[in-house]
């Protein structure tokens, strides 16, 4: 019984992975004949956002050619129009998960909103999701994040640049986050929450993870070898500000 069902489960996983893959090619006809430079991305990155519709290749391709269109205008951000933003050293990159996937590691209290510029906070998040996609090892195509919310509070509830944040990752780097960790959560944080929820896509919401503080160690451990966790959570890796990192 056992033997019947593998042999079933592979037949459907066989039937999915050839129906992705000729959608895939029913995407790249539709958008390389709107945007030619769509000839300059490869499938995986096609098969992203045709996943992120549903396999819908009408809503795919006019995702997709959002994307172009806004990839065309930024640009690839450099360090020098985000000093501020790195100056602030909100977030680290170091270390994989036990399935290949990068770590980042985000401190959302070292973030002022009446301190930040949104234009210079935009091209920052550009930056740190290209980053982190950059460190992202063949075979693999996910990051993951843990945002530590200890010492949070109100002057770091920034409801435009979380908005803002959540738009470029859902809109133009769909499928990319494997996971997202939210650890140290206070009280108070409960009530920002509510305001940012309904902007989280129902794909991003089924990432995030509350982690109570009396098991966040095992929690952890339990996607992350002690290696490749950061020393602050029990491992033996260093934090590394993003912009110095070596990936």
């Amino acid at each position: 019984m056992d033997m019947e069902n593998s042999v079933g489960d592979s037949e459907t996983s066989d039937g999915r992975d050839e129906m992705e893959k000729k959608k895939v090619g029913l995407l790249r006809a539709l958008v390389e004949t709107k945007d030619p430079t769509a000839k300059d991305v490869d499938n995986l990155m096609l098969r992203r956002f045709l996943r992120a519709r549903d396999l819908d290749v009408e809503k795919a391709s006019m995702m997709f050619l959002k994307y172009l269109k806004w990839r065309h205008a930024m640009g690839y951000t450099s360090e020098t129009y985000i000093q501020n933003e790195l100056a602030q050293e909100k977030l680290y990159m170091q270390g994989r998960d036990k399935k290949g996937r990068p770590i980042g590691v985000a401190f959302p209290c070292k973030h002022n909103y009446s301190h930040r510029d949104l234009d210079e906070f935009k091209r920052f998040v550009v930056y740190s999701l290209d980053k982190l996609c950059a460190s992202i090892p063949e075979g693999q195509e996910k990051f993951v994040i843990i945002a530590d919310h200890k010492g949070w509070g109100y002057a770091n509830f920034d409801i435009r640049g979380y908005v803002a944040a959540l738009s470029i990752m859902q809109d133009y780097y769909p499928e990319r986050l494997g996971k997202v960790f939210l650890i140290h959560v206070p009280y108070i944080f409960w009530t920002a929450w509510k305001v940012i929820y309904p902007f989280i896509d129902k794909n991003t919401r089924e990432k995030i993870v509350f982690v109570e503080n009396k098991s966040l160690q095992s929690v952890l451990l339990k996607e992350i070898d002690e290696n490749q966790l950061p020393e602050i959570y029990g491992g033996k890796l260093p934090l590394i500000p993003i912009q110095e990192s070596s990936y």
